[in-house]
C-alpha cells in the first residue's frame, strides 16, 4: 500500500480532517485522469456542466433523511449587530479548534453530496424529446467516521456521466459505459472487479432505498482490491418523478456512472509505483478506447 510519505513527495497536501490538496505530479495525473473520463463522456456527446458547490436543502429532503450522518451544511451567523458582536468578542475558536458559534441564521443550503443531483435539479419540469447525456465534475462532501488520504475523504472530486431517457436508453448507457470503463482499466493495467453494492443508509432497514438495492441490482461498484473507484447506478424513474422530468410522456428514467478522482489517483500510483515515469500515458490509451 502506498504510504502518506510517498504521496506527500508526489504533491499531496493532507488535512487530517479528511481533505487533500494536490500539486506537482499528482495534480498532473489527476487532470489526465479527468481528461480520460471526459473523453469517455464524449462518446455520448455529453453536455459539460460546472455546478455550484451547494444545493438548496429543499432539493435534498429525501437524501437528508436517508444519509443525515454524511451531510455537511452551509451555515452563517445570524446577521444582527448584537449577535455578530457577541461572536467577535468571544473566544471565536476553542482550544480544540472548534468554532464557538453564537446564533446561526437559517440553514438553506447543503454542500453537494453527489454531482448528479445538480443535473436533475437543473432540469426540473423538462420534457425530453430524446435521451439527454450530461457530464459534470464537482467537489462533493460526505462526513465519514474515519478518513484516509485519497481513499476516503470528507471532500473529494467526482466526475459523473448521466443519462436521462427511457428505461431502454438508460440500460444501454450503463452497459456500454461500463464496457468502456473496463477497456480503459485493462489498457492502463488496473485490475477492476464489478459487484453489486448498497449505499450507507442511516437506519438501513427502515429505508426503502436500501431494500430496493438489496432486492434489485441497481448499484454496482468497480473496485481495485477493496477500494471502490467507480459506481454505476440505475435510478429507474425515481428522479424523473421527483423533479417532474419526462421522456416519451412518462417520468424519465435516469442512470449515472461516477468516478472518484482521488481514488483513481491512488489506485494508479499504488499499481504503477511512485515514479511518474512509470505511469501510463492516459491520453494515448484513452484514444484507443474511444476509437475502438
Amino acid at each position: 500500500m502506498t504510504t502518506l510519505a510517498e504521496l506527500t513527495d508526489l504533491g499531496l497536501r493532507w488535512d487530517a480532517y479528511g481533505q487533500s490538496g494536490l500539486s506537482g505530479p499528482l495534480l498532473r495525473l489527476a487532470e489526465d485522469l479527468d481528461g480520460a473520463f471526459r473523453r469517455l463522456a464524449a462518446q455520448w456527446s455529453a453536455t459539460e456542466e460546472c455546478p455550484p458547490p451547494t444545493l438548496p436543502a429543499s432539493v435534498l429532503t429525501g437524501h437528508l433523511r436517508a444519509f443525515p450522518q454524511q451531510a455537511t451544511f452551509a451555515i452563517g451567523l445570524e446577521p444582527t449587530d448584537a449577535n455578530l458582536g457577541e461572536f467577535a468578542d468571544g473566544p471565536v475558536v476553542d482550544e480544540e479548534g472548534s468554532v464557538v458559534l453564537t446564533r446561526t441564521g437559517p440553514v438553506t443550503a447543503v454542500l453537494t453530496p453527489a454531482a448528479c443531483f445538480h443535473v436533475y435539479a437543473q432540469r426540473r419540469g423538462a420534457r425530453l424529446a430524446q435521451a439527454a447525456y450530461v457530464t459534470t465534475r464537482t467537489t462533493c462532501f460526505r462526513r465519514e467516521e474515519r478518513y484516509e488520504p485519497l481513499r476516503r475523504q470528507w471532500s473529494f472530486s467526482m466526475r459523473e456521466i448521466v443519462c436521462l431517457g427511457t428505461p431502454a436508453e438508460t440500460a444501454s448507457f450503463l452497459a456500454e459505459t461500463r464496457e468502456l470503463v473496463d477497456d480503459f482499466a485493462r489498457l492502463i493495467d488496473l485490475p477492476l472487479s464489478w459487484s453489486p453494492a448498497t449505499d450507507p443508509f442511516f437506519r438501513p432497514h427502515r429505508q426503502p432505498g436500501f431494500l430496493l438495492q438489496r432486492v434489485l441490482p441497481v448499484k454496482h461498484e468497480a473496485a481495485y482490491g477493496s477500494l471502490a473507484l467507480s459506481s454505476a447506478n440505475r435510478h429507474h424513474e425515481h428522479f424523473g418523478s421527483a423533479f417532474g422530468i419526462s421522456r416519451a410522456g412518462v417520468p424519465a428514467s435516469t442512470a449515472c456512472v461516477a468516478f472518484g478522482l482521488e481514488r483513481w489517483l491512488y489506485a494508479v500510483v499504488d499499481r504503477h509505483g511512485t515514479n511518474p515515469d512509470g505511469w501510463p500515458d492516459l491520453t494515448t490509451l484513452t484514444d484507443k478506447v474511444v476509437t475502438r
